[in-house]
């Protein structure tokens, strides 16, 4: 549930993308099991951490800009964040699995909702806003499993049931009674005071 995809207002997006790339700048690497502050730990192994690398390689080559990150050590690869994407920009249109920030301005809200909604997966969906109301206007037309109207992306309960659409997800959903559901079987049992006449015994 990351937000891998950053759509931005063009009036805001300068001072957007200079703070976004401060907060990746300031976020520890390393290994959390030794170092309790570390905020970014490593990429769960070579062939995922080489894919991550080939999205933001690729995506730099079709004329995205890495305004920091873009490197990495071992498997410990450096919050990155892109701008100047492009709808078929490679680490903007697939899902990155890694610490990537893809930067792509819209003029207005119905732009917004064009960008966020042109995409194969619907996962998880963020809308900032100060207007609550326009804020679910807009959640209702942008197919997503999850919205959450001025929160992070990455907000769930075991609750709450959670699933994706389109080409994110399992096809269920999973968490609150789902869970229960997955895991037992539906079974029906009835109880009569005194067998039924004819009931077979």
């Amino acid at each position: 549930m990351a937000t891998g995809r950053h759509l931005v207002h063009e009036d805001v997006a300068e001072e957007y993308v200079a703070k976004l790339a401060a907060i990746a700048r300031s976020l520890r690497i390393g290994d959390p099991r030794l170092d309790e502050k570390v905020t970014i730990g490593p990429i769960i192994d070579a062939r995922q951490r080489d894919r991550v690398h080939s999205l933001v390689k690729r995506s730099v080559e079709g004329g995205a800009t890495v305004v920091t990150g873009g490197e990495f050590d071992q498997l410990f690869y450096e919050p990155t964040v892109l701008t100047n994407v492009a709808a078929d920009t490679p680490a903007y249109a697939e899902e990155v699995f890694g610490p990537v920030a893809s930067v792509r301005t819209f003029a207005d809200t119905e732009d917004a909702i064009a960008l966020a909604a042109d995409s194969e997966y619907g996962l998880s969906l963020s809308i900032l806003t100060a207007d609550l109301a326009r804020g679910r206007a807009v959640a209702d037309r942008i197919p997503t499993g999850i919205a959450h109207i001025n929160d992070q992306t990455i907000v769930d309960s075991p609750l709450a049931p959670m699933a994706g659409v389109r080409a994110s997800g399992a096809g269920s959903p999973f968490g609150g009674t789902n869970n229960a559901q997955a895991f037992t079987d539906t079974r029906w049992i009835s109880c009569a005071p005194a067998p039924a006449r004819g009931a077979a015994s």
